[in-house]
């Protein structure tokens, strides 16, 4: 008798395959009873594949190409082996995405694994898949809880699906393991899959280097932002045209036609922009802030008057926050100021998952109703080498620092070209340098600004042009829009004081990640989520550190910083 890591079914009857089918099912309606439904209503796909057994006893899956060549998914002599052994050769890759189910054999050698923390499998052919849950038993893997199976995904659905199921911080690695006869069956279909999967890994290993880099100070942000966000704020009337200035060098070009149509728009700033504006004599409607480093203070050196509200992410500097009469919060996207929403005042939350400042701006145009928004210094490039606007804070940050052997235009230079991507786009009557990092930027400006209701009009400037086609049709109806947070549920101290007792409680982590993750009840789980961040600064600084080590270190490090907080 084979050693068993999946019971298999050989029975042959019609009633037999119904009944493995109806018990596959089961098992699935308990960690995804959406796919299940689906799989109930599919015709199963006749002969799309075949079954024989091995010589170790397990069922294998045969594949039947439009030729009817038979291909075999796994060993002919012993499947299970085979799975295990293919197991050996990863390290500590938590992650795992397959590409085809077929019997399920390394699936479940990679479920046996204590580094495993997420499997993912993905195939085509719903049919197909009714055909094998009818043939044999993947119950043991359909019913675990880090099991994923994408049934004839799209590539945004691969996408969003890895981003909402990957940690870096607990799961590790990840490695992509295609089952080769079924991907080469169907070779258009998994070769878009690996581009998503690609298109996936590339925003998480962004979005995880910022946390490395920032997770300590959105944490000690948040937290001292808390006890000054107690003041009430009124809601903020609807607009109708909303005009945003980013820090673009084509700015300085565009501001006499901004300043023809200052008293048509809600002029929104971004911080870094702010300067410049001042200096031309306009002032803006309001100012948005999201970057956590204390430089951002740069931004504000030349004062901002106390009639124009500052638009900040909870997580920036408190220093900041100071430099505004008018300091309206809102939430980002961090873990920790969702949760704050939730628990202790309801924040409202802008998008700024595009990762800079004019994406936010476009989000609160979007937010406070604007129909119209136009944008200008939006360059994301360097046009003509020049960086920033005249006014910005680069020019006085720079001039206090020059010197006799690094002078002005050195330290200009120097900023310039300190990113390994720069490359040089000539046009017709202009030329400017890009990099991934601000190409990036551009891409998911002109993805959202797609999706909003608003119509997104880019300013004609030197940078890199936006390509953003929006057909706009105003509602009806405009519905009002109320920009403000609700009442605190308890003074921020107190809630502070909560948050500190719930981490103290965590229970103590013990085994692997995924034993751990799976023995923590929701709201522990959610707790945890909001320490996420600061772990992955904390892993940052000390490579190589285990998982249990990292989680108790993260642990103590909030209680630090909460215990630090409360005795200020």
């Amino acid at each position: 008798m084979p050693s068993s890591s999946l019971s298999i079914s050989t029975r042959n009857s019609a009633v037999d395959k119904q009944r493995c089918f109806e018990e596959n099912l089961h098992g699935l309606a308990k960690t995804d009873p959406a796919l299940c439904t689906r799989i109930r209503a599919a015709h199963t796909t006749p002969n799309q594949y075949t079954f024989l057994e091995s010589r170790s006893g397990e069922c294998i899956p045969v594949l039947l190409d439009p030729k009817g060549t038979a291909h075999a998914l796994h060993s002919q002599v012993d499947p299970q082996r085979e799975g295990s052994r293919l197991m050996t050769t990863l390290k500590d890759e938590g992650f795992l995405i397959f590409l085809g189910l077929g019997g399920g054999y390394t699936v479940a050698a990679a479920l046996e694994r204590e580094e495993t923390q997420v499997v993912v499998v993905i195939d085509y052919n719903l049919g197909g898949i009714a055909e094998l849950l009818g043939a044999k038993d993947y119950r043991r893997l359909l019913e675990d809880p880090r099991f994923h199976l994408l049934v004839d995904p799209g590539e945004g659905e691969i996408e969003q699906s890895i981003l909402n199921w990957y940690q870096p911080t607990l799961a590790g690695g990840i490695r992509v393991l295609p089952l080769r006869p079924r991907t080469e069956g169907d070779p258009v279909r998994f070769d878009k899959a690996r581009t998503a999967i690609q298109e996936a890994l590339d925003l998480v290993a962004g979005d995880y280097s910022v946390q490395a880099h920032f997770g300590a100070r959105w944490f000690s942000n948040i937290l001292r932002n808390l006890l000054h966000g107690e003041v009430p704020d009124g809601p903020i009337p609807p607009i109708r045209c909303a005009a945003i200035t980013a820090a673009g060098p084509s700015l300085d070009l565009q501001l006499p036609r901004l300043a023809a149509r200052r008293a048509e728009v809600f002029l929104i700033a971004v911080d870094t922009s702010l300067p410049s504006l001042l200096q031309a004599g306009l002032e803006p409607d309001a100012v948005i802030s999201i970057d956590c480093q204390h430089i951002s203070y740069y931004h504000f050196m030349a004062g901002l008057p106390a009639h124009i509200p500052l638009y900040l992410d909870l997580a920036s500097p408190p220093v900041v926050a100071s430099c505004a009469a008018q300091t309206r919060f809102f939430s980002g996207g961090h873990p920790l100021t969702r949760y704050i929403s939730r628990h202790w005042r309801p924040l409202p939350e802008l998008d700024s998952s595009g990762g800079n400042v004019t994406y936010a701006a476009l989000s609160l145009a979007e937010s406070l109703g604007a129909e119209q928004v136009e944008l200008y210094g939006a360059d994301f490039s360097y046009p003509q080498g020049r960086t920033y606007a005249r006014g910005t804070y680069i020019y006085p940050f720079f001039e206090i620092r020059q010197t006799r052997l690094a002078p002005l235009e050195s330290l200009h230079s120097a900023f310039l070209f300190r990113s390994p991507s720069l490359t040089r786009i000539d046009r017709k009557d202009t030329w400017y340098y890009e990099t991934k990092g601000l190409t990036q930027y551009r891409r998911r400006l002109e993805e959202k600004a797609r999706l909003i209701s608003a119509a997104v009009l880019p300013i004609p400037g030197q940078g890199a042009p936006l390509d953003i086609k929006h057909a706009f049709s105003p509602p009806e109806t405009p519905h009002p829009i109320s920009f403000a947070p609700g009442r605190p549920a308890m003074k921020a101290t107190d809630f502070l004081k909560t948050y500190r007792k719930q981490i103290r409680t965590l229970p103590a982590p013990k085994g692997s990640a995924s034993v751990y993750l799976q023995h923590l009840q929701g709201e522990e789980r959610i707790i945890l989520t909001t320490m996420l961040p600061l772990a992955a600064a904390l892993q940052h600084r000390q490579p190589g550190i285990r998982t249990t080590e990292l989680l108790e270190a993260v642990r103590t490090a909030c209680l630090k910083a909460l215990d630090t907080v409360l005795t200020e």
